[in-house]
């Protein structure tokens, strides 16, 4: 529990040096079509919410109201997260805007290579010296999935916060008290604070009493670095869910987004969401607690413990008033608690089948369905295809909470687990 490692398969082996290179080539190929999509397109189509961060820093230095502002048109965005992400946005604006774009970029992939690392462990492992390139294509297939390619799109904060609350919660020995990490994105973001229900159900009780302080310190500097905006937020920006945009445009893949695209009564509505969401709160946490406290040593143990941080991020967003596309970057999470070490083809396939359904925008395709013109069983079809992501989020809570921890149990009980480990610097069985 709690960053379980597979120690007893000894020390992973030192990387080639030449191993680095050909990892960081592979990485830069894949990568380098998005990076051209995204860092030349219309000036103000790009990064936009990269633009929102930097320009938050810029009013906090010129001492405006962080809430009262919008960026430039055409997108006129306005800041909607506490001030303390304004704070940390301030080292942007001593940037040029094109630098702030670069860094930025640059940063997040850092994010998703740490991400890659965590959930993709034990099958790097078996690239044995050749890691890094292992390492290299894992993160170039995972940034074409449309969760983690739409954060480079808008230059987004997500894959931070999920490498910092997977590092928290999988560190085997971390350097820093657990669950500062998860604090701190608390801060940033509310979203991230699910994990303090986490650390509770699985025992970590210190994790979580660090990270409700960490929290809370951070919070409090905000309070006293900018006590009006403070107030602004936690009274007033926080409460207008319709100020980061429309509840019901299709990117909001969250249960309400979804429920709301029903166009039902507000009353009926809101009363089915609180129904919805009561019950996926429960039944994801109960998962989540079952695989992160699964008793199995080896790569088998590290999946499930992937699998509980994997459902509980998303359980983040299925909970959430709004789960932006963008969010689902928990999917890196799951695709590495489901493929393990590789040695399992059934699980294998499994999570080859989920990195290609996120490869395409399934949710826009819906909307092409639901236009007036077509017949009402089309049109019915249509808004099922447009909620594609929010229903597969729901069934991914079940198939890690499910189905892989019987497999993994399987494994166990068959000795698939105890086999003496590949060859290093092989991927063969």
């Amino acid at each position: 529990m709690g960053g379980r490692t597979s120690d007893d398969e000894g020390p992973a082996p030192r990387p080639y040096p030449v191993a680095w290179l050909l990892g960081l080539a592979v990485a830069a190929a894949v990568l380098a079509p998005i990076l051209h999509k995204w860092l030349t397109n219309p000036p103000d189509q790009r990064l936009v919410d990269l633009d929102v961060y930097r320009s938050g820093g810029e009013v906090l230095l010129r001492g405006a109201p962080l809430y009262d502002f919008l960026t430039q048109p055409p997108q006129l965005l306005p800041f909607t997260y506490p001030p303390f992400a304004a704070l940390l946005a301030v080292p942007l604006t001593w940037l040029s805007w094109p630098q702030a774009q670069w860094v930025s970029v640059g940063l997040l992939y850092a994010a998703l290579t740490i991400m890659v690392c965590y959930a993709f462990r034990d099958l790097i492992r078996r690239a044995g010296r050749w890691s890094p390139v292992a390492v290299g294509a894992l993160v170039g297939a995972m940034a074409w999935m449309m969760p983690v390619f739409d954060q480079i799109r808008f230059g987004q904060v997500g894959l931070f916060l999920v490498a910092m609350c997977v590092a928290d919660c999988a560190a085997p020995s971390p350097r820093w008290p657990r669950g500062l990490l998860v604090g701190l994105a608390t801060a940033v973001k509310l979203v991230p604070g699910v994990f303090l229900i986490y650390f509770l159900i699985t025992g970590r009780r210190e994790a979580a009493g660090n990270a409700v302080l960490t929290a809370a310190a951070a919070t409090l500097i905000g309070f006293v670095a900018r006590p009006h905006d403070s107030l602004d937020f936690w009274f007033g920006a926080m409460l207008d869910s319709e100020r980061a945009g429309a509840n019901t445009a299709t990117t909001n893949q969250s249960i309400n987004g979804m429920l709301l695209r029903i166009y039902w009564p507000e009353t009926i509505t809101t009363a089915l969401w609180l129904v919805c969401v009561a019950i996926m709160a429960y039944l994801g946490f109960r998962l989540a607690r079952r695989a992160s406290l699964l008793d199995v040593p080896g790569p088998g143990g590290h999946s499930a413990e992937m699998a509980g941080v994997a459902i509980v991020g998303l359980l983040s967003v299925l909970l959430s008033p709004i789960g932006w596309i963008h969010h689902l970057t928990w999917i890196v999470l799951v695709i590495g608690a489901l493929a393990g070490d590789g040695r399992d083809p059934r699980r294998a396939f499994t999570a080859v089948a989920v990195w290609i359904y996120f490869l395409f925008p399934i949710p826009w395709y819906g909307t092409r369905m639901i236009d007036p013109e077509y017949p009402a069983v089309v049109r019915f079809l249509g808004r099922i295809v447009q909620d594609g992501y929010g229903l597969a989020a729901v069934t991914l809570v079940l198939v890690l909470g499910l189905w892989l921890t019987k497999r993994i149990l399987a494994e166990r009980e068959q000795g698939i687990a105890f086999r003496e480990p590949a060859e290093m610097g092989t991927l063969k069985a």
